[in-house]
């Protein structure tokens, strides 16, 4: 299984989340899967890929021309990708994708978050959607969206479309489980039902 992994670029974050993100390379690697990562080498992003390889793991990274020596591109990959903007790396990445990983990140991954989690919300694909959130990070998120949902805002779906894990191992459990087929019904999609 390749598992897409979501995190953060940026170098002023507190060294635990780097951490974090080499612990899950390391067990990427150790259950026998590969990696789609952003393809950058900083923060993040490099320890990831770079954890995953030295267990003996594939990676796979896809950076836009714009960031490749802006997040200076990870030319160890197995396999770099270097796409023309941000929508086709991201159409990349879950493509070549069979699960999907978010660590705590900026809002390029709340972007990448969002996006998934709305296509499996509608039934767009059923691949498993985890968020590894050790320290709370995204404890605002959660809860602003139980109140969109308080609000009618969200389809119940929402709940069912992701899982939250707050250590590794918990987190590749759940990415590793059976996952459950999604399809939003007429109401849900505003349609009219037959009568």
């Amino acid at each position: 299984m390749f598992i897409c992994v979501f995190c953060s670029s940026s170098q002023k974050i507190d060294p635990k989340y780097v951490d974090l993100a080499t612990e899950v390379g390391a067990e990427i690697a150790r259950r026998g899967h590969g990696l789609v990562s952003g393809g950058a080498i900083v923060s993040c992003m490099g320890a990831v890929a770079r954890a995953t390889r030295r267990g003996g793991g594939r990676t796979i990274g896809v950076i836009p021309e714009v960031l490749v020596d802006i997040e200076i591109a990870d030319t160890d990959s197995d396999e770099l990708i270097v796409t023309t903007d941000m929508r086709q790396r991201k159409g990349l990445m879950d493509a070549r994708s069979d699960a999907f990983l978010v660590l705590p990140g900026g809002i390029g991954t709340l972007e990448e978050l969002f996006e998934i989690w709305t296509s499996r919300v509608l039934g767009m694909h059923e691949k498993p959607l985890v968020v590894l959130d050790p320290w709370g990070l995204y404890t605002p998120l959660r809860e602003l969206v139980d109140g969109m949902y308080d609000q009618g805002f969200t389809r119940p779906g929402v709940f069912d479309a992701i899982s939250w894990a707050t250590d590794v191992h918990e987190a590749f459990d759940l990415l590793e489980k059976p996952g459950l087929e999604l399809r939003p019904t007429p109401e849900e999609l505003g349609e009219a039902t037959p009568s």
